[in-house]
């Protein structure tokens, strides 16, 4: 049964569509293939958690989108928020 989604193969994060505990398998369709991971913590529902390890710098990637840059190196199950992605500031200028 899934219980995490992503929309875009370039994904590198899922979305916990329930609550998931640490150590739960997590279950996700990607391109039509269902792909298992174990959560090494606790996943709160619509949060994301890495897919794979997303080393420091790199860009953090949600429905086909940078959303942020991880902050330090995430494991493959681990929470992805705010305590380490930094946000993607949109450049605006010259929009108005």
């Amino acid at each position: 049964m899934q219980n995490a989604m992503i929309i875009d193969p370039k994904d590198n994060v899922a979305v916990a569509i329930e609550p998931i505990a640490a150590g739960d398998t997590v279950t996700y369709l990607k391109e039509g293939k269902t792909v298992s991971l174990k959560a090494t913590e606790d996943i709160t529902i619509y949060h994301k958690l890495a897919t794979r390890t997303i080393e420091n710098g790199e860009p953090v990637v949600k429905y086909g989108e940078h959303i942020g840059v991880a902050t330090e190196q995430i494991p493959e199950g681990a929470h992805v928020h705010v305590h380490n992605v930094e946000s993607m500031k949109e450049d605006r200028r010259g929009m108005e």
